[in-house]
């Protein structure tokens, strides 16, 4: 049973109305999810102008998704401890301040600098924009609605990556990439100071501070690893060192949490929860499907097929709109049908889109080779989304509501990052088998692989779900 929020009766009376608090959390997760894409396209720009090493220039991509990740579990439980008004208006400050470092940089260090920064003002906007989420929206059916317009901003914002990214990089600069953030989010700012006025979920308390420190070292030497997994092989010292850094300090965390901790950052209680536990592992398995679907479905036109970066963008914009589509309209199936029906129906759909995939090769065109699997993929990704995350989040008490939605976009981001060292280390792999491991037939070989991976993962997602509620609960 859900505790109701802590809210004040006179900050009720001057609550916006429910549309124009949607409005704003879906604004913010839009921008959040839209920096992690948006910089790709400008990256070759970037480059020629601040002198990056190309180890260097993957740093303006990870560092962002790396204190992104890594805050995200602190971000949550301040969210819960300080209120979302105050958190989200200070991540916006941070996000919005450090986009406009990075677009006035001259230096790569700076540039880097500027994104590790603006992760961490990301990894403090997005669990408190769950938070907002579980206290404004408390019947179950309005909660489901607003999950899913949630979940297509975000999965919009990492869709019009390519194409901003495109448009801002040609038409003006790469600077702009980074500066149109600062007008953004000073709208945003004033936005959520005046809309999530009185806006309280828990009481106040001390952080856990160590552990704070041991759960985010743990988690980002985690990702730090398996990032590095692209450029070394997985039994390297790079790779192999900090992941096992990172498990030791999470298991540390994890000591700490259960043990000594008074209030702690991530209180192992919660874990009873069925929803919370299950949830949170499905989550793991979806990142690896959506990196299948975003990432691999834009190098095989690409490397492949041969399509610009932006034409490749252009060609996933059928399923990025079908995925809006479908995440509102999932939200008004969930109530009805419950949690185990979504996500089954979504893990049919993610099995017949990636086994139609899997027979795409280098002289397939669009329309019989890509658009169709990737709209049946897309419909999937919106029924199943949206359903895993109000899953997990719908039975947690009103004032650990924030650590809950740092735990779900934890996992789902840990999983992108474990499916992308996974599957790309798979697709090099088995396009090496090849005479020419470079040709188009050789990488249609090691897509086709990541592509019957994915399958897979639907259909453990699947087999998971029936470890889930039938309905989902207020």
């Amino acid at each position: 049973m859900t505790i109701p929020s802590t809210t004040t009766g006179r900050a009720r009376r001057h609550a916006a109305p429910a549309w124009m608090v949607l409005a704003l959390v879906c604004a913010s997760q839009f921008m959040v999810i839209l920096d992690a894409s948006i910089v790709n396209v400008a990256l070759p720009s970037i480059h020629g102008d601040l002198g990056f090493t190309p180890t260097g220039l993957a740093w303006v991509v990870n560092g962002y998704l790396l204190t992104f990740a890594g805050l995200m579990l602190l971000g949550g439980r301040a969210a819960d401890l300080y209120g979302p008004r105050r958190l989200l208006a200070a991540g916006l400050l941070v996000f919005s301040a450090s986009s406009l470092a990075g677009g006035l940089a001259t230096a790569p260090e700076v540039l880097v600098a500027a994104r590790l920064v603006q992760g961490g003002g990301a990894a403090m906007m997005a669990p408190a924009t769950l938070v907002v989420i579980n206290t404004r929206f408390t019947e179950p059916s309005a909660r489901a609605k607003a999950f899913g317009a949630w979940s297509a901003a975000g999965g919009v914002g990492g869709m019009a990556g390519a194409l901003a990214g495109g448009a801002l990089t040609t038409g003006l600069s790469w600077r702009w990439v980074f500066l149109v953030n600062v007008p953004v989010g000073a709208v945003l700012i004033v936005a959520a100071m005046a809309s999530l006025a009185g806006v309280r979920t828990g009481r106040r308390a001390a952080l856990d501070l160590t552990g704070a420190l041991t759960g985010t070292a743990g988690l980002a030497a985690l990702i730090y690893g398996i990032m590095q997994s692209a450029d070394h092989g997985w039994s390297s010292v790079p790779v192999l060192g900090p992941i096992v850094a990172g498990l030791l300090l999470l298991a540390v965390f994890t000591v700490v949490e259960a043990r000594f901790a008074i209030q702690p950052i991530m209180p192992l209680r919660l874990f009873r929860i069925r929803g919370v536990a299950v949830g949170s592992g499905m989550l793991l398995l979806f990142g690896g499907i959506g990196i299948a679907m975003w990432y691999f479905t834009s190098l095989f036109m690409q490397n492949v097929l041969g399509y610009s970066a932006l034409q490749a963008g252009l060609g996933q914009t059928p399923a990025a709109v079908t995925f809006l589509v479908v995440a509102r309209g999932a939200a008004a199936l969930l109530p009805r049908i419950g949690v185990r029906s979504m996500v089954l129906a979504g893990s049919g759909t993610f099995l017949a889109g990636f086994g139609w995939l899997t027979q795409a090769h280098a002289d397939s065109g669009y329309l019989t080779s890509m658009l169709g699997p990737t709209l049946l993929i897309a419909v999937g990704i919106g029924l199943t989304f949206p359903t895993l995350m109000a899953a997990t989040t719908a039975d947690v008490p009103a004032g650990d509501a924030g650590v809950i939605g740092g735990l779900a976009q934890t996992a789902a981001q840990v999983g992108q990052s474990v499916g992308l060292g996974v599957l790309a280390t798979a697709a090099g792999a088995r396009a090496a088998t090849e005479a020419d491991g470079s040709s188009p037939s050789a990488l249609t070989a090691g897509y086709g692989l990541v592509f019957l991976m994915a399958a897979g993962l639907g259909l453990a997602l699947a087999l998971v779900s029936f470890l889930l509620p039938r309905h989902q609960r207020d």
